[in-house]
């Protein structure tokens, strides 16, 4: 399983388009912020304390709950090539149980997103430093280094049950493009969820990524809130960490770092018997 895993990182790190179409999405988000993203956002608040501090915390939480999603995506990709050449016949023909790949493809994919995103968190930090900002703590590293891990191993399932439907490379090229074009909409990215109507409040609330995002945020942002909140009126805090997502608001119950948490988990558990189930049917 381990060799199969191994020869999986090797040929997606030898495809440089892949590796760059796995970044995409990052690329783009990083492209509209810089732009004018990032100073629609900060001309829509008022000035306080801490400001650009804070919402530079807020945009790489959410860069980094992208990047869990799109690495995985385009690791994931070595596993549909080998269906569109046929290659998986000759594995199939190997003493190697069906088992063994199915794990090779998983922690391939599962090792992409994680090298990935400790790449990115590795970027944040340089930022912060550069910005004249202050970087993070160990304590922060290493509980940002504990969402990277439940995020990616969630976004490796849902992207597994999407891939089991896949079997050209064409295909899988164009589902790549539409969900990194969307990603950023559906986890409450490129616009506080504040801003938006009701209705894509309760798709990026139920969808998965944006709780990685919520979580990300709530450690990120944790130093610059004490600043730029300080001595200010709880409910002026509130609405402010509910209209950036920080947390979510479901029907007056505002969730908890531990509700996310268990919302991945749930995700990765259930997406996982969903894709094991469906490449059993397809006798993958």
């Amino acid at each position: 399983m381990m060799a199969f895993a191994k020869r999986n990182l090797l040929l997606y790190f030898r495809d440089k388009s892949a590796l760059f179409f796995s970044l995409l999405a990052v690329i783009i988000l990083v492209v509209l912020y810089g732009t004018f993203l990032g100073n629609l956002i900060a001309d829509s608040l008022p000035d306080f304390p801490a400001k650009k501090w804070l919402l530079l915390s807020w945009i790489f939480a959410g860069i980094l709950a992208v990047t869990s999603v799109t690495t995985t995506l385009g690791a994931f990709g070595v596993m549909v090539e080998d269906r569109s050449t046929e290659s998986a016949l000759d594995f199939y023909a190997s003493p190697i149980n069906r088992s063994s790949l199915f794990g090779g493809y998983v922690i391939s994919s599962v090792f992409v997103g994680f090298i990935m995103c400790l790449l990115v968190l590795l970027i944040t930090n340089g930022v912060f430093f550069f910005s004249g900002e202050a970087m993070l703590t160990i304590f922060q590293l290493i509980q940002v280094t504990g969402v990277i891990t439940l995020s990616v191993i969630a976004s490796s399932a849902m992207i597994l049950l999407l891939v089991s439907f896949f079997k050209t490379v064409k295909a899988f090229a164009a589902a790549s493009t539409v969900i990194g074009t969307l990603l950023g909409f559906l986890a409450g990215i490129y616009i506080p969820i504040g801003s938006l109507p009701e209705y894509l409040q309760t798709i990026i609330k139920l969808f998965p990524t944006s709780h990685a995002a919520t979580l990300f945020r709530q450690i990120l942002m944790g130093q610059p809130m004490q600043e730029a909140f300080k001595g200010a009126p709880a409910a002026v805090r509130q609405e402010f960490l509910v209209n950036m997502g920080v947390v979510y608001d479901l029907n007056g119950f505002l969730t908890s770092p531990m509700f996310s948490i268990l919302y991945l988990a749930a995700t990765a558990i259930i997406f996982s018997i969903l894709a094991a189930a469906v490449m059993k049917s397809n006798k993958y």
